[in-house]
């Protein structure tokens, strides 16, 4: 009897079970069936929303409904991934994040997220280094002459980013502690106003992405170096400043997630859709104009990034003293 009882008990736990996941399984095999919004953390015009905008071309093609790009800029992307942290877990808020997703939370006090525990990884998006530019009035034209420079006029010398907390702020500190130099960091609120200040010489240098390639071929900006393990092709004469500062290196990316809890079905059905619409001819080809890399990629793959950047940035940053917002 008491064997009976048992069996019985099983069985309704597993019926429980089995009901309570219906409209979670209903719901994934229904999904899309309205519009999708992707929230970008900056403004119109820099690396993460153009990346954005591709991918809801491709999502809008895949599966069949419309896909709204929303920029909300502000607090190095914080206000965005807050926002999609909080929305439903049911597919239809994503996020278009770059590296800084994972640098945010030791670098502000309340980043109002945690990027391993609040997001369910969907796919990587692009790779790509960034290119530290001065306006043409700055007397230097290298890594080394700049270093030189801002240690003779310590803070004196400032730099732009695309905000705070942002790859192109970090890059800034890292380079700024390597060298044991003193320069003031100015953010803006995302790649659109950031690059104007120092082309029309509001600021004297900047770390940009492939945005900054026609001021560069144009004259409106001079290439000081790059950030990755290797000089950019274009510019086979710019050195890397780990040529400069051995063991400086920073990669930009950008990637796709959803809210912590969105289902699984769901999560493989967008991601499979990424790296369907990502390897399309016509993408190769905008991506590689940008200077940007292909980088799609499965949710465990993604997972495994977010929690690597996230250990390795809050190393950085506490070795280089860097203060918390």
């Amino acid at each position: 009897m008491k064997r009976r009882g048992l069996r019985s008990s099983s069985r309704a736990i597993s019926t429980l079970i089995a009901v309570l996941l219906l409209p979670v399984a209903a719901q994934a095999q229904d999904y899309p069936n309205r519009p999708i919004r992707i929230v970008v953390g900056f403004s119109a015009g820099g690396s993460a929303d153009l990346v954005a905008r591709v991918v809801g071309s491709k999502l809008n093609a895949g599966l069949g409904q419309s896909v709204i790009i929303e920029n909300r800029p502000g607090v190095g992307g914080n206000i965005a991934a807050e926002l999609v942290a909080k929305a439903p877990a049911d597919g239809y808020t994503l996020l278009v994040a770059p590296a800084s997703f994972t640098v945010n939370p030791s670098l502000f006090r309340k980043a109002g997220y945690d990027p391993v525990k609040n997001f369910e990884p969907v796919s990587g998006l692009t790779s790509y280094m960034l290119f530290f530019v001065a306006h043409p009035s700055l007397p230097a034209r290298s890594v080394k002459t700049l270093i030189a420079l801002a240690k003779s006029r310590p803070g004196e010398i400032n730099y732009s980013s695309a905000g705070t907390g942002t790859t192109t702020h970090i890059a800034g500190e890292l380079l700024s502690h390597m060298a044991g130099v003193q320069m003031t960091h100015i953010a803006y609120k995302g790649t659109g106003p950031q690059l104007p200040a120092v082309i029309g010489g509001e600021v004297a240098l900047a770390f940009g992405s492939t945005t900054v390639v026609p001021f560069i071929q144009s004259g409106k900006l001079v290439l000081l170096g790059v950030t990755g393990a290797k000089r950019f092709p274009a510019f086979p004469d710019a050195q890397t400043i780990g040529e400069t500062l051995p063991g400086f290196e920073v990669t930009g990316w950008n990637a796709l997630f959803a809210p912590a809890g969105t289902p699984a079905a769901i999560v493989k059905r967008v991601s499979d859709e990424v790296g369907k619409g990502l390897n399309q001819a016509d993408v190769k080809q905008s991506f590689d104009a940008q200077g940007l890399d292909q980088a799609a990629s499965t949710p465990e793959a993604l997972a495994a990034l977010v929690r690597s950047e996230t250990a390795k940035w809050a190393k950085v940053i506490k070795a280089a003293g860097i203060p918390q917002q």
